[in-house]
Order: C-alpha cells, then sequence, then structure tokens
C-alpha cells in the first residue's frame, strides 16, 4: 500500500534576521503583494516574527529565524496517512527529522528532506 502525497498550501521562507525587512519590502513595496504579519505571539519555537503573502493559490510565509545565516526554503505535502507515509519514505531511506522545528503538540506530522535538504513537513490534510 502506498500513501497519497499533495502539495500544500503553505510555503515557508525561513530568513535571517539582518534580510528579513528588505524581503518583506519586496513583496510588499515592490511586486504590491499584500503582506499581513502575524498575530500569534509564538508563530514558532526560534521564529520570533512571521508575515503571510498571498502568492497565488499559496500562502508564502516569510519567516525571521535569528540564527540563519541565509535563506531556505520549506514546502508542505499533505497525505492521507502520516504513518504510512513515514513508513514508505524509510523505505527510500528518507527517514523524519523533527529536530528541524518543533511541531504544535498533537500534529499528526514529520519533518523531512529532499535530497538537496530542502525541509518538507508531511501532514494530514485538512
Amino acid at each position: 500500500m502506498r500513501p497519497r502525497f499533495t502539495g500544500g498550501r503553505n510555503i515557508a521562507m525561513k530568513l535571517p534576521k539582518v534580510r528579513f525587512d528588505r524581503t518583506v519590502a519586496f513583496y510588499r513595496d515592490v511586486l504590491g503583494m499584500e503582506v499581513v504579519e502575524s498575530s500569534d505571539v509564538d508563530v514558532a519555537v526560534g521564529v520570533p516574527r512571521s508575515v503571510s503573502v498571498q502568492f497565488g493559490p499559496v500562502t508564502l510565509w516569510l519567516d525571521r529565524v535569528d540564527n540563519y545565516s541565509r535563506a531556505d526554503l520549506w514546502l508542505e505535502l499533505f497525505t492521507d496517512d502520516v504513518e504510512l507515509a513515514t513508513r514508505h519514505l524509510a523505505g527510500h531511506s528518507v527517514v523524519p527529522q523533527d529536530e528541524l522545528e518543533q511541531l504544535p503538540a498533537g500534529m499528526a506530522a514529520h519533518w523531512f528532506t529532499n535530497p538537496v535538504g530542502i525541509p518538507h513537513i508531511v501532514r494530514l490534510a485538512d
């Protein structure tokens, strides 16, 4: 049995503190996209500030990560069975890397990386 994977609605660009404001200004002022500041006090562990940009059918999250020296792109995948997906990926030598970022308590999900190191969250579809 093979799990079903589909692309999610969220992409996160993890940005160093020194480039955060310029990157937000690029999407807001240069491209003219609406930028919405996250109202969550604790966006995620290690992410003191986050804004969202509606990027066509997906939401692009610009996350400030103070200890980063370069930007990273993080992707979201949905599946119908997280545990089956985890076993399937393990069969292809792709193992969970949940140490990348703490998941909310009770969330059925795992972090993985693709062969070039791009993090993907694999979680239950909404």
